[in-house]
């Protein structure tokens, strides 16, 4: 459990490739100290000068749930600023990341997810990867910077406020997945654009990530940031707290209805 770093050869020099890999069971909700540990192994990989690509990616079920919710609602406002810096730090550190980052995405990309794969160089995703903020529906703000960055705005707009999900093939369509595959197919396929990525001049791949990131449009460190701004202040107003006490609150209800139900039948 939490985050590694391999490579897919024996002999990383000849790959050129290093694949940071997250695993926080059940879903990859990432608690505090995760979302740093993130935030290092990508620089780190990013400053290592064998390594020409990054395959960002995850165990299990879903690639990311974002925060952990459970750790906030237990620990206070400590976990939200936590939360919240190591959210601003693991973002900056995929964005910043010395070489082309690829993410490959499985299941679920929520919330922090989408800070990561919004500021990665380019996404691969199996058939099954949904993608979406339900930051409404867990008392914060954010990540609107990221997703502007994967669909048009009135879009983004629209998924943002209702908390909905799009598909990869959706993305796809938009062109801001680069290929859809089979979930059993998704490691190969990543490995397979890293490796054509990697096989170009590191000196010269690097200089290209530095010229990019220097002509994007939205400075996506300070947007987050003021996006950020909005979050502690819903904390510091009670609604935060207010909407996050409902969190899990449903499935325990009709947990409870399905109960009384079944002894009454």
């Amino acid at each position: 459990m939490g985050v590694s770093t391999s490579s897919p050869e024996k002999e990383p020099e000849k790959s050129g490739i290093a694949v940071v890999t997250v695993d926080f069971p059940p879903v990859n909700a990432l608690p505090v100290d995760g979302w740093f540990a993130l935030a290092d192994a990508v620089r780190a990989a990013g400053r290592d000068p064998q390594v020409r690509c990054v395959v960002l990616a995850a165990q299990g079920r879903g690639f990311n749930a974002g925060v952990d919710i459970k750790e906030i609602q237990t620990r206070g406002p400590s976990a939200l600023a936590g939360a919240n810096r190591g959210c601003f730090e693991a973002f900056a550190a995929v964005y910043e990341c010395a070489v082309p980052v690829v993410a490959a995405v499985q299941g679920f990309c929520l919330g922090g997810g989408i800070g990561l794969v919004g500021n990665a160089d380019v996404i691969v995703a199996s058939e099954d990867a949904t993608f979406g903020l339900p930051e409404l529906d867990r008392g914060a703000l954010g990540a609107a910077t990221h997703l502007s960055r994967l669909v048009p705005q009135h879009l983004m707009r629209a998924l943002y406020y209702t908390s909905r999900t799009v598909t990869a093939a959706e993305l796809h369509a938009h062109g801001s997945v680069w290929r859809v595959v089979p979930r059993e197919e998704l490691r190969a396929a990543a490995l397979e654009l890293a490796g054509e990525i990697a096989a170009k001049d590191g000196e010269l791949l690097r200089l290209a990530k530095a010229a990019i990131n220097g002509i994007d449009p939205v400075d996506v460190r300070r947007s987050y940031r003021f996006e950020q701004g909005f979050t502690y202040e819903a904390n510091a107003v009670g609604v935060g707290d207010r909407v996050r006490g409902t969190f899990g609150k449903e499935k325990k209800d009709k947990a409870e209805r399905d109960e009384r139900e079944g002894a009454q039948a």
